[in-house]
């Protein structure tokens, strides 16, 4: 069994917090373990907690649309979210939450080794952007660490507020660009530095 693996069957046993007593099932993340893309969003919702499967509602077909604009399916890439167990209700995760289930992430990261991490959404941004606001930095680029960090709106945005759909559209066909741009070994930072791309 795979390293990644092995992780996620650790995951699905988690009863670090509350989370665990409320969830019919965990969503660890899925995808390629050697992806170049990892997408981090907020929460599982009602269908993810169902299936286990993260981005399996509405908000993920829209990303599986987005993917298919620069050529890619979800096997492709890494999907993950920063918690593992759909909140209660869908209410928004709580800062202890997120932070007791960091070390999942922090894992799954270190094992993929992502040339670039998109974050989708404000709690994802948070992680690693504490003060930024989306409307601000989406789609523009960082490198910290040497990964480039992408931040975009939530794909659930556009089925909320559909002005937000051309430009996560727009967001999502930079992509392939920034790759091909910064190579294959983007610069070493310790702190993110902006990218200047766009």
């Amino acid at each position: 069994m795979s390293a990644l693996a092995e992780l996620c069957e650790e995951i699905a046993t988690c009863r670090d917090c509350e989370l665990a007593g409320h969830r019919t099932k965990v969503v660890p993340g899925e995808g390629a373990e050697d992806a170049d893309l990892l997408f981090i969003g907020e929460a599982p919702g009602w269908h993810e907690d169902q299936q286990g499967r993260p981005f399996v509602g509405p908000a993920g077909q829209f990303l599986d649309q987005l993917l298919a604009s620069i050529g890619l399916r979800r096997e492709q890439v890494y999907i993950a979210n920063v918690i593992k167990c759909r909140p209660p209700q869908n209410r928004e995760p709580l800062p202890a939450e997120i932070e007791t289930c960091r070390r999942w992430l922090d894992r799954q990261i270190e094992i993929i080794q992502p040339r670039m991490i998109i974050t989708l959404g404000r709690y994802s941004l948070a992680r690693y952007f504490a003060n930024e606001s989306i409307s601000k930095i989406h789609g523009k680029p960082r490198e910290a660490g040497g990964v480039i960090l992408y931040p975009m709106y939530h794909p659930a945005a556009a089925l909320h507020q559909g002005s937000l759909r051309p430009i996560i559209e727009t967001d999502m066909l930079k992509i392939p660009q920034i790759l091909s741009e910064t190579g294959e070994s983007p610069q070493r930072a310790t702190e993110p530095q902006q990218l200047s791309l766009f």
